[in-house]
């Protein structure tokens, strides 16, 4: 749920809504319990989830480094104090100018997930450092990243040494396992399909000396999850299981579980109906939906803890929705949700868990309404 700090600021300022709440000093705690659990691995944090200017600055600060997914995100980074060598251009989807963009701007670390992307960072990029990505089964994963990145683990290596045979230097492998991931043991099986690449790129010549073990780091929704201090544990005891004393140099690249938690919206009902005098299911509007920034709520993946000015009273399950002229902007339907049979138009509701994954997602003028406005505090 928000944080102390966001209520206070909700009661005392009153943003306009829909608005994002966001609290740096539980970004912080967030990034010192990470650092705290995995001390011999660099955290790049994932930009895309929350490119606040007073995130990434209070994170630079911090020591982090970043992860990017675009030139833009690369610009916002250096923007908030990160140097060069502490940013990677870890999309594996990229255009040759924008990857020439980048090495421009002194960035020299790149995801590569086939012989393709190699050569379009060989030619904009040339000598700089590449790591290719593998693909993972995702499994556990409350929003699985599956099949659009990576290749086989197999083919990892053919791609390192083709990027080696091109004047790159082939750095070493990544994965993600999948957001919001709460299995301990996903790790554990990336971690052994990895150590897989290292080996036959060895066999071919290559001294690989990178691990990118990716993000998935949860937050906490409706249900508890691991602590920091559990999943570091579970992570450096399957690098040891599988490298033994030759480990890696190794990174993080958290997103919603550095700034998850750390962030809420503030939210009004516009409407509550039903659709027929039998409707077992009240319909409430919020003033936000799927293109106002809760994409996550699609196939009703991610389900955020909700509050309102009249929790205690008796609930029901109801429809939950957006504003917008889209029959796609139901947000829980195939699960109502329950809401107090007393929440009635104008009440306001506060979204917990939305500090990563909705500003990003916000449309910029979907049926006229403006983008998630933010609050860093």
């Amino acid at each position: 749920m928000a944080t102390q700090r966001i209520l206070d600021y909700i009661a005392d300022r009153r943003p306009q809504t829909p608005c994002l709440v966001i609290d740096l000093e539980a970004v912080r705690a967030s990034f010192e319990a990470l650092s705290s659990a995995l001390p011999d691995s660099a955290v790049y944090y994932a930009v895309k989830a929350n490119p606040d200017p007073a995130v990434l600055s209070l994170l630079a600060s911090l020591g982090s480094s970043f992860d990017t997914a675009s030139v833009a995100e690369i610009e916002m980074a250096l923007a908030a104090g990160a140097t060069p060598n502490r940013i990677s251009f870890g999309n594996t989807i990229k255009k040759e100018r924008d990857v020439a963009r980048a090495y421009e701007l002194g960035i020299r670390l790149f995801a590569v997930d086939c012989e393709d992307e190699a050569q379009k960072v060989a030619r904009a990029a040339p000598g700089s450092a590449v790591f290719c990505r593998i693909l993972t089964d995702g499994e556990g994963a409350e929003w699985p990243l599956s099949r659009k990145f990576g290749c086989v683990p197999a083919m990892a290596s053919e791609v390192l040494a083709r990027a080696a045979s091109l004047g790159l230097e082939a750095a070493g492998v990544s994965f993600h396992v999948g957001s919001q991931q709460t299995d301990l043991g996903s790790w554990d099986r990336a971690i052994a399909d990895a150590k897989g690449v290292f080996d036959r790129a060895s066999a071919l010549g290559l001294d690989l000396r990178l691990l990118n073990m990716g993000g998935g780091f949860p937050a906490r929704y409706l249900m508890d999850v691991p602590s920091a201090q559990a999943y570091g544990e579970a992570i450096s005891e399957a690098l040891r299981r599988h490298f033994g004393n030759r480990v890696p140099e190794t990174i993080v690249e958290p997103g919603r579980g550095m700034v998850g938690n750390a962030g809420a919206i503030l939210a009004e009902v516009v409407l509550v109906s039903r659709k027929s005098p039998d409707d077992p299911f009240r319909w409430v509007y919020l003033d936000i939906g799927k293109f106002g920034g809760l994409a996550e709520t699609m196939d009703e993946a991610i389900r955020y803890p909700i509050s309102t000015v009249r929790d205690g009273d008796p609930c029901e399950p109801c429809i939950l929705a957006g504003p917008t002229c889209d029959s796609a902007d139901v947000l829980y339907e195939k699960q109502p949700y329950p809401l107090p049979l007393t929440l009635k138009t104008g009440d306001q509701v506060v979204i917990g868990g939305t500090g990563a994954y909705t500003t990003t997602y916000s449309a910029v003028a979907f049926n006229g309404f403006e983008p998630l406005r933010s609050h860093a505090i």
